[in-house]
C-alpha cells in the first residue's frame, strides 16, 4: 500500500471521476405538463432548509467533540454532500422510485435523470419532477451525514468516504424504496412521512453497528471525559436544524396547502415540549438544567415527530414530544451504561428517537389531519397500523445493523478503519486536512 494510503483516496477519486463524466451530457428534457407556481415554490424553499440542515449538524456534531477534532466534521460534512449527490444523479434517485421490482428496489427507469425533467409526474404532481428529485436527495445527503457523528474522532478519511458510498447504495436506497418508492413496507401500510424509519433509524441503527465495530476512541477507553469543547456552537447547529427541519417535514407534503401547514406546526410542537422536558429530567437526574441537554432535546423531539408530521394534530405532537424526551434521554444513560462509544448519540437520538416516533404514528395518527393516511389506535382504528409501524421498524433495524455490521468487517480486511493512535491523539484536523480551526496568537 502506498505511504498514507495515497493508492486507496487516487482510486476513490478516479472512481468519483469517472461516474460524473456523463453528466456533462446528459439532457434535461423540456416541459411537457403543467405545475403549482405555490407548491413548486414551496418545495424549492424546503429543498433550500433541507440543505441546511447537513453542515448544521456538522456544527451540532463538532462543538461538541475536541477542538482538534471540529474542523474534519465540517469537512466530512461537504464532501458527503459532493459523493452522495453523484450517487443520487447517477443511480440513487432511479433505484428509489423508478418502477417497483419485487417490493425491494426501483428500476433503471431513471438512471442518470433520464426523463426526469420540468414536468410532473406521478410522484409528485404538482411541482418539477427535477425538483422532486432534488428535494429528495437532500434527505439522503443529510442521513449519510448523521452517521459521521458516530464515528468521529477515530475512522480514516479514506475509509469513512468508502464506507459511506456503500452504505448509501445497499442501506438507504433500498430502505428509501420499501418506504416511499413503492415496495414492500409501502404496500404494507406502514406509514412515514419525511423519515423517521428512512432517515432517522437506519442512519441511528447503523452507527451502533459501526460503534461496536470500530470500539472505543482513546480517550474514552482510558476513562476520559466527554466534555464538548464549544456548546454556542452546538446549540447554533441545533437552533439552524430546527429551522430547517420545518422544510424537512413541511416540504414532505409536495405542497403549499394545509399538510403542509400542519407538519410544520406540530414540527414545532414537538421539539419545543421535547426540549422543555429534557430540561425537567435534566434537573430532576442532576440537579442542573444543561444547555447542551435543551438543545439536545428539541433535536429529539425534531426526530420523533419526523415519520408522524403528517399523520398527528398538536395533540399528538405534544405526547410524541414528551415521549422523545424521555425515551432518548434514557437512551444516552443505557449506553453510557452499556460502555459503547457512539461518539454523539446518534443511536440515543435519532435510532430511538426515530423508533419511538415510528411507532406512536401507530398510536396517534389520524384521518381528520391526512385523508389519505390511517387512524391509529388511539382514533379508533384498531391496531392495524400499529402493527405495520411495528413490523417497519423491526426490519429496519435488523436490516441496517447487520448490512453495516457487514460492509464494516469486509472493508477492515482491505483497509484500515481507524487513525493510529498517535494521529488520534493529535486529531484529525490536522491529520486528515492539515488545518486547524483555531489558531491561538
Amino acid at each position: 500500500m502506498m505511504k498514507h494510503g495515497i493508492g486507496l483516496k487516487f482510486a476513490l477519486f478516479l472512481a468519483l471521476a469517472l461516474l460524473a463524466l456523463p453528466l456533462v451530457s446528459s439532457p434535461v428534457a423540456a416541459a411537457d405538463g403543467t405545475v403549482d407556481s405555490g407548491d413548486t415554490a414551496w418545495l424549492m424553499i424546503s429543498t433550500g432548509l433541507v440543505f441546511i440542515m447537513t453542515p448544521a449538524v456538522a456544527f451540532f456534531y463538532g462543538g461538541m467533540l475536541r477542538k482538534s477534532n471540529f474542523l474534519s466534521m465540517l469537512g466530512q460534512s461537504i464532501l458527503i454532500i459532493g459523493v452522495v449527490t453523484i450517487i443520487w444523479v447517477v443511480f440513487g434517485y432511479s433505484l428509489t422510485f423508478g418502477a417497483d421490482n419485487g417490493g425491494l428496489i426501483g428500476g433503471a427507469d431513471y438512471l442518470m435523470l433520464n426523463g426526469v425533467d420540468l414536468a410532473p409526474n406521478s410522484l409528485a404532481p404538482t411541482v418539477p419532477s427535477i425538483l422532486f428529485m432534488m428535494y429528495q436527495g437532500m434527505f439522503a445527503i443529510i442521513t449519510v451525514a448523521l452517521i459521521i457523528g458516530g464515528v468521529a474522532e477515530r475512522m480514516k478519511l479514506s475509509s469513512l468516504l468508502v464506507f459511506l458510498s456503500i452504505w448509501t447504495a445497499v442501506v438507504y436506497i433500498p430502505v428509501a424504496h420499501w418506504v416511499w418508492g413503492g415496495g414492500w413496507i409501502y404496500d404494507l401500510g406502514a406509514l412515514d412521512f419525511a423519515g423517521g424509519t428512512v432517515v432517522h433509524i437506519t442512519a441511528g441503527v447503523s452507527v451502533l453497528a459501526a460503534a461496536l465495530v470500530l470500539g472505543k476512541r482513546i480517550n474514552q477507553a482510558k476513562g476520559g471525559q466527554e466534555v464538548p469543547h464549544n456548546i454556542p456552537m452546538v446549540v447554533l447547529g441545533g437552533a439552524l436544524l430546527w429551522i430547517g427541519w420545518f422544510g424537512f417535514n413541511g416540504g414532505s407534503a409536495l405542497a403549499a396547502n394545509g399538510l403542509a401547514a400542519n407538519a410544520l406546526v406540530v414540527t414545532h410542537i414537538s421539539a419545543a415540549v421535547a426540549a422543555a422536558i429534557w430540561g425537567l429530567i435534566s434537573w430532576l437526574d442532576t440537579g442542573r438544567v444543561s444547555v447542551l441537554g435543551l438543545i439536545s432535546g428539541g433535536v429529539a423531539g425534531l426526530v420523533a415527530i419526523t415519520p408522524a408530521a403528517g399523520f398527528v394534530n398538536p395533540t399528538g405532537a405534544l405526547f410524541i414530544g414528551l415521549g422523545a424526551a424521555v425515551v432518548c434521554y434514557g437512551g444516552i444513560l443505557l449506553r453510557k451504561r452499556l460502555g459503547f462509544d457512539d461518539a454523539l448519540d446518534v443511536w440515543g437520538v435519532h435510532g430511538l428517537g426515530g423508533t419511538f416516533g415510528a411507532i406512536a404514528t401507530g398510536l396517534f395518527a389520524t384521518t381528520a389531519v391526512n385523508a389519505a393516511g390511517k387512524d391509529g389506535l388511539l382514533y379508533g382504528g384498531g391496531i392495524d397500523l400499529l402493527v405495520a409501524q411495528l413490523i417497519s421498524v423491526a426490519v429496519a433495524w435488523a436490516f441496517a445493523f447487520g448490512v453495516t455490521f457487514a460492509i464494516l468487517k469486509v472493508l477492515s480486511k482491505f483497509v484500515p478503519l481507524r487513525m493510529t493512535k498517535a494521529e488520534e491523539k493529535i486529531g484529525a484536523d490536522i491529520i486528515q486536512h492539515g488545518e486547524s480551526a483555531y489558531y491561538l496568537r
